[in-house]
């Protein structure tokens, strides 16, 4: 699937203008999940000492930016969605950033990792080995990105008045290896359940 800049423009304005106007019922819906194994899988895998720089990348209201603060981490938060930039500020009382997914402006080598939970679905196929080599340019040095998705059957479209791409195993390997990663473990959620209902593919990255 091939997009032009006014897709790409709609895609990004459609998607957020959805986040925007659900901020509040997103919030309420998503404060209490349980994230903690993605969030131990990133940290497990970092070796650098602590603290470690953190971006949250699509880090919502704060749920996640203020769990990585509390574990005495430096974490910054991003996301498209301003709504979400002016909640997770308040909530968790660290930096965000508001950036397009597809306009991000990131550090070179800041980070010793980032966590992608639930954000880079939204990508477009067609734009995510840029998003993910500039994830990539933002780690230090064998820094290391976590990212969980919906799996599917690598195809993209709109549900829901959002849009996303949904990859398997081997296509999203594809991608992050092409982006300059190297595997360092993947997993299904939400974990002690059958396969067929482990809709989230979460895997672990370093930079290469």
């Amino acid at each position: 699937m091939t997009h032009d800049s006014a897709d790409l423009s709609k895609i990004t304005s459609t998607t957020l203008d959805h986040y925007e106007r659900s901020a509040a019922q997103f919030w309420e819906g998503t404060r209490d999940h349980d994230v903690s194994q993605n969030i131990a899988a990133l940290l497990a895998h970092i070796s650098a000492a602590p603290p470690f720089s953190i971006l949250d990348f699509g880090c919502g209201p704060g749920r996640d930016l203020k769990q990585f603060k509390d574990l005495g981490h430096d974490p910054v938060g991003l996301d498209g969605t301003k709504n979400f930039a002016d909640m997770a500020r308040a909530y968790s009382g660290c930096e965000v950033w508001h950036q397009d997914f597809l306009k991000l402006d990131l550090p070179e080598a800041r980070f010793d990792g980032v966590f992608a939970n639930a954000c880079l679905f939204h990508v477009p196929a067609q734009e995510l080995p840029r998003v993910l080599r500039q994830l990539n340019a933002t780690l230090k040095p064998q820094g290391v990105l976590f990212a969980s998705n919906p799996r599917g059957d690598n195809h993209e479209g709109w549900v829901g008045g959002r849009y996303g791409a949904y990859h398997d195993l081997e296509a999203w390997r594809g991608f992050m290896e092409a982006a300059g990663f190297v595997e360092l473990t993947h997993y299904y959620r939400p974990e002690g359940l059958p396969r067929d209902k482990q809709p989230w593919l979460a895997s672990v990255w370093r930079k290469m």
